[in-house]
């Protein structure tokens, strides 16, 4: 495999959950072309991520996203240095259709195919030129907040991340959505309990703080979770919803602050704090966050809102640092549903 030149392109690939994605990017990080499906309205109705209604979006849309970014950037797969698409983990439905029409690309246009772990497109993307003024470097602390995950993770290099703590239940995102369907509110849930807690008191409702200043740096969201059951099944009238909204989010940004203090203290030689994940979009959880850094003496990077989600761009870039790297896949790569950081591949194949 040659070098890699900055005026390569690299296409990415996403269909790890409910969102459907395409992106070219040049090798220097330059973003030609992107496009993001959602399909929150063909799960609303179920109120959650349906597998094989996801699966069967990402079969009907994928095709077309990437012939549009390529019509887009005026690119052809004869111009392609590479295709990278998610391989896990995520719905395994999803996965086969984005790994698959990935190699299917790479195959006919006789370049390089890479499998990229979606935790690593995460991590990964606080490097893409024009997120961090000047650029980030290895190591750095990153907090991953969806529905699907929560993680502190050391990232020490491309392939090389530690996780130092993880969620022991729920995931934060997950207790965005099922609290927020307990005030009903609608699917997704986060944006929309921010929202309402903006017109709320957050210091009315006494709610738990899981963990909150022991050591390490895991969580626990499903007792806060209860606790916002039991409170609504007490009722409570629509300034209260707007209340127990303020003061569940109040306690997610001070929980995820006090864990993110413990993970700096277990990475004394990280250069920043990074938060990506949906929940990273969360304007009170980033203030939190921004106020540990800084106590730290470290700068909180977050990437643009549209990047902390799924998305290709993390998946091409993340895929540009493999390859500089030489770091490729065998077109025999499986998708893994369940795929942790620490099993990443750091030996060229």
């Amino acid at each position: 495999m040659r070098p890699l030149r900055d005026s390569d392109v690299v296409l990415g690939l996403e269909s790890s959950c409910d969102e459907t994605a395409a992106a070219l990017l040049r090798a220097d990080g330059t973003i030609l072309a992107e496009a993001v499906l959602s399909q929150l309205e063909d799960h609303a109705p179920y109120g959650g991520v349906v597998p094989e209604i996801a699966a069967r979006a990402h079969l009907a849309h994928l095709p077309g996203l990437v012939r549009r970014v390529m019509g887009e950037a005026g690119v052809g797969p004869g111009d392609l240095a590479a295709v990278a698409a998610t391989a896990g983990p995520g719905l395994i439905g999803g996965l086969i259709v984005g790994a698959t029409l990935g190699k299917g690309i790479a195959l006919a246009a006789g370049v390089p195919y890479l499998g990229i772990n979606h935790l690593e497109g995460h991590a990964l993307t606080p490097r893409l030129p024009g997120v961090f003024a000047g650029g980030l470097s290895f190591p750095y602390l990153l907090m991953l907040l969806s529905g699907g995950h929560c993680q502190c993770v050391k990232v020490e290099g491309v392939g090389r991340h530690v996780r130092l703590g993880t969620t022991l239940d729920d995931a934060v995102g997950e207790a965005f959505d099922k609290s927020a369907k307990l005030l009903g509110l609608p699917w997704p849930g986060g944006p929309h309990l921010e929202r309402l807690a903006a017109s709320g008191d957050a210091t009315r409702f006494v709610l738990p703080r899981p963990l909150l200043g022991r050591p390490g740096c895991d969580f626990s969201f499903s007792g806060l979770k209860t606790a916002v059951a039991n409170i609504v099944a007490k009722g409570i009238d629509e300034q209260g919803r707007a209340d127990l909204a303020a003061g569940f989010q109040a306690t997610v940004a001070a929980t995820l602050a006090d864990r993110a203090a413990h993970a700096l203290a277990m990475a004394p030689d990280a250069t920043a704090l990074v938060v990506a994940g949906g929940v990273a979009a969360n304007q009170g959880i980033r203030a939190a966050l921004t106020a540990v850094a800084a106590k730290a003496g470290l700068p909180l990077v977050a990437p643009p809102i549209r990047l902390c989600t799924d998305n290709a761009v993390m998946i091409a870039w993340a895929g540009i640092e493999r390859l500089r790297a030489g770091l490729t896949e065998a077109l025999d790569h499986a998708p893994r549903p369940r795929w942790p950081l620490s099993e990443l591949s750091v030996t060229p194949v």
